[in-house]
């Protein structure tokens, strides 16, 4: 029911809004490309009533996640769209009644119209090129010992809990334990439609400052550690990265830390050393050690994807000078415990007081303000 005491917006008010959300909805449906996606949906419909269609899994996998996708946004875009028209012709209907219960509740419609569609409108802040992917996010213990092992344990528990609160499904890779407490690293693949677009605003060193619990003499300490975070790029075919056999060290292991007794029992665990750069990568989530062999090369193509990316960046930076960038070193966000209560972003300037909802996932406003600086 309406509120009796709510004041009926003026006929002009409406009519602007109308004509401003009908104005939106349109360059929505072009941003997003809308005609194509309807079109593109259609062939899928026909392809997955094929019988042959589910003759190679891994292909049809790939084009149902592309479906559902596709199907997401299209949704958005025609759920805006009715609940603006919805809106619009309840109020028209209210202004030839005169029902004035009517016009306020196609005014409450239209303002719901309009949150939806700046929702789809924030969506183009995730329009980079690997954004939509889900991603492969490592974390790395810095200096500060036993405490900064602790930290990076902690922020393992942050990202999986803002993965859980947005539905992404959330998976520990591998984790190499801490001697004493917390661990000294860990990978975490985290899966869902623009897991990467919004997780990327975490890249860099994170801060913590809080009285030590390992230290006796209950002193102040200062703890850090490095967050990376990669699209996962999965088995796409459209990347020109290819891994030659003989650069690669395999080795195979036990699994350690949790995960249940049952990978201890055999040498499922695999990781991989790139000898051309260095690089090794380690997964140990499954019983097969296929299957962590898959993980493992997914993981190590991310890797070098990043190595080109960087590459490419560095050429244009060099023809385009200096410019402010976000690297691996840089220190991006401050958690303090004490002498006060505060998370501070030093790229945005954004401060919250509530470092325990922070900790426990609470991090969209941070990456909300990261994306709309860099748009």
């Amino acid at each position: 029911m309406t509120d009796a005491a709510a004041t009926i917006p003026e006929h002009a008010k409406v009519t602007e809004l109308v004509s401003r959300l009908e104005d939106r909805i349109g360059e929505l449906r072009g941003i997003f490309d809308y005609h194509t996606k309807i079109e593109k949906l259609e062939e899928f419909e026909v392809a997955t009533a094929d019988p042959s269609f589910w003759a190679d899994n891994d292909r049809a996998q790939k084009l149902l996640r592309e479906q559902a996708t596709l199907k997401k946004i299209v949704g958005e875009i025609d759920g805006a769209q009715q609940v603006f028209d919805d809106g619009r012709e309840l109020y028209e209907l209210g202004r030839e009644e005169s029902d004035r219960d009517s016009i306020l509740e196609a005014w409450v419609g239209l303002e719901r119209a309009d949150e939806l569609l700046a929702k789809l409108e924030f969506r183009r802040m995730l329009g980079g090129a690997h954004d939509q992917d889900s991603a492969l996010l490592s974390i790395n213990a810095g200096a500060g010992g036993v405490d900064s092992q602790d930290w990076a344990e902690m922020l393992l528990r942050m990202y999986q809990r803002w993965g859980e609160r947005h539905g992404f499904g959330v998976s520990v890779l591998d984790i190499q334990e801490g001697e004493q407490a917390g661990i000294r690293g860990a990978e975490l693949s985290i899966e869902g439609e623009y897991a990467y677009g919004w997780l990327r605003s975490e890249i860099g060193v994170h801060r913590l400052v809080r009285i030590s619990p390992f230290d006796s003499q209950a002193r102040r300490q200062t703890s850090f550690a490095s967050v990376m975070v990669l699209p996962d790029l999965g088995e796409s075919d459209d990347l020109d990265i290819e891994v030659n056999p003989a650069d690669l060290r395999v080795d195979k292991y036990r699994a350690s830390g949790a995960g249940g007794q049952h990978v201890n029992k055999t040498e499922s665990a695999v990781r991989l050393t790139h000898g051309p750069t260095g690089i090794v990568v380690a997964c140990q989530l499954e019983r097969s050690q296929h299957k962590n062999m898959a993980t493992a090369m997914r993981m190590l193509k991310a890797r070098l994807w990043e190595v080109e990316q960087k590459k490419r960046e560095q050429e244009i930076s060099a023809l385009e000078g200096d410019k402010k960038s976000i690297e691996w070193g840089s220190q991006i966000r401050s958690y303090v415990i004490h002498p006060y209560q505060q998370v501070n972003d030093h790229r945005t300037e954004l401060k919250q007081s509530n470092v325990s909802a922070v900790l426990d996932g609470d991090l969209d406003p941070f990456m909300e303000a990261f994306l709309l600086m860099q748009g």
